[in-house]
């Protein structure tokens, strides 16, 4: 295979580059960081190592010549128009996306969805190995590239390979809908170590592999033996984090500090501000958060405008009809609560559909008193990490979902079954009405677990595990320590789960 000049020792690959395309009013074209838990996590930990990133520019035809972009070195991968609507929005977020969230909504099944999948895989694999240097790591992430693993092992048998799951991965009960499920376990058994954000996803692709595939499975490892191919591959959790002292620092700004002033003020001085911050996508529990809150409202145990509430929710997938369809729901209820609840000047919901960048988002989880984060099923949720690195005032409460890999770290949040709207009520005025001295003590100890546990850690515990050789599996006393952490927080998570009290669920 023909290589490119510059080669690296280190190489990232992800369906997206860090960084959008932007055309100005003068028409010269520049880059700015893209928006996305992946891309925020991997732009602290490739500060200051060198190395390439591949993955498309998002935008559909031919890609950028390679270019060089915050000391990063850009590989981007073309997609056609009808690659974005068949592997993008098609397999990966119509058949996979599903799947891998407990059918949520029914996952849709082509075959001609898959064949592009496969094509758009073999494709990064390729590029891949154009920029990766002899015995280089490669990293690869997420649900959209999972073929790529085996093909780069095809290709160059001299790397070493990993990849990282950013979603939950589903019982074998669910996964084996899918038609291709012997393709994509193959694909991902070409990794010598996969990591997952909690114990039960790792389990679950081992159970997969011995299931499915018949493969012989030891603790967290799976045999593979072909011809050419005798190996042990390791799939363990390793719950991914965020830039906590950079984050910090931005919470900590003057700046920053009166905007969030500046924003309770333009919302009337609430006592209680109430913020929700995700995606628009069905898995994030919006629908259910705004009907607990309605019935709140209908109640009368949050009136505008003591209470505020403000839903902020990032444009996404929006060619995808299920995605289409939330929308219209969403605001639909939206626009019901504000014509039967509002006063003038004092709206029930405040609900923006548009992103924002860092610096705004830092000065609004400083002046929510509440954010909600009830997800129905979710991998991690960073914006529980981030609201709570934000908080170096140590004030606020955080509203979680039981179904997000952030429970199993944030033990002291309001802990809540989204489905349940009874007591997703009671879980909201909990966190309400709990007094400040307690809520302090609750925040000051998730902060420290979550600055305990950053995106350096997160990056240097799966480099470390990559590291170790596949026919020698043994575990290092830091390594070892953090899964027993970690097995250790998905215990206290079932203890929580199940002394949490029964409601009636709706």
């Amino acid at each position: 295979m023909p290589r490119s000049q510059q080669q690296f020792d280190l190489v990232i690959a992800a369906n997206r580059l860090p960084v959008d395309r932007v055309v100005g009013d003068d028409g010269e074209v520049s880059w700015r960081t893209s928006p996305g838990g992946l891309v925020t996590a991997m732009e602290s930990v490739m500060r200051g190592r060198e190395g390439a990133w591949v993955g498309w520019a998002g935008e559909a035809g031919d890609a950028p010549e390679p270019f060089v972009e915050n000391d990063m070195y850009l590989r981007p991968v073309p997609l056609s128009e009808d690659e974005v609507a068949h592997y993008y929005e098609g397999f990966s977020n119509d058949t996979l996306w599903p799947i891998y969230h407990d059918v949520i909504v029914p996952a849709t099944f082509h075959r001609y969805w898959f064949t592009a999948y496969e094509k758009v895989n073999r494709r990064f694999a390729e590029a891949v190995c154009q920029v990766a240097a002899p015995g280089a790591t490669v990293w690869v992430h997420d649900y959209q590239l999972q073929l790529v693993p085996a093909m780069v092992r095809e290709l160059r048998p001299d790397v070493r390979i990993g990849w990282f799951d950013h979603i939950p991965f589903p019982p074998v009960e669910l996964f084996a809908q899918l038609p291709w499920r012997r393709a994509v376990l193959e694909g991902l058994l070409g990794a010598d170590y996969l990591g997952f954000q909690r114990v039960a996803d790792a389990q679950n692709f081992v159970r997969a592999c011995r299931q499915l595939l018949g493969l012989p499975t030891k603790g967290d490892t799976v045999s593979v033996s072909r011809a050419a191919d005798s190996r042990r591959v390791r799939a363990s959790a390793v719950p991914i984090s965020i830039d906590y002292t950079g984050l910090e620092a931005v919470a900590k700004l003057p700046e920053t500090q009166q905007r969030a002033k500046e924003i309770r003020e333009s919302l009337g001085n609430p006592r209680t501000l109430l913020l929700g911050v995700d995606r628009l996508d069905y898995t994030k529990g919006i629908g259910h958060r705004i009907k607990a809150y309605g019935e709140l409202l209908e109640e009368g145990q949050v009136c505008p405008p003591e209470e505020v509430f403000v839903q902020v929710a990032t444009p996404s997938r929006e060619r995808v009809a299920a995605y289409r369809e939330l929308r219209h729901e969403i605001e639909g209820e939206v626009g019901r609560l504000n014509g039967e609840h509002s006063r003038i000047g004092a709206p029930a919901v405040h609900y923006l559909h548009h992103s924002y960048p860092r610096q705004e988002m830092a000065a609004l989880y400083l002046a929510a008193d509440v954010v909600l984060v009830t997800p129905l099923r979710d991998g991690m949720n960073l914006v529980a990490k981030e609201y709570v690195t934000c908080r170096p005032d140590e004030g606020g409460a955080l509203v979680l979902s039981e179904f997000t890999g952030a429970f199993h770290e944030l033990h002291q949040a309001f802990v809540c079954n989204p489905h349940d709207i009874e007591g997703l009520k009671q879980t909201i005025m909990r966190a309400i009405e709990t007094p400040e001295k307690e809520k302090r003590r609750l925040m000051r100890a998730m902060r420290r677990r979550v600055a305990d546990h950053d995106v350096q850690r997160w990056a240097s515990r799966f480099l470390e595990a990559l590291a170790v050789a596949p026919d020698r599996p043994q575990r290092t006393t830091k390594e070892q320590q953090a899964d027993d952490d970690h097995a250790t927080a998905d215990r206290r998570a079932r203890d929580l789960h199940q002394a949490a009290p029964q409601q009636a669920t709706r």
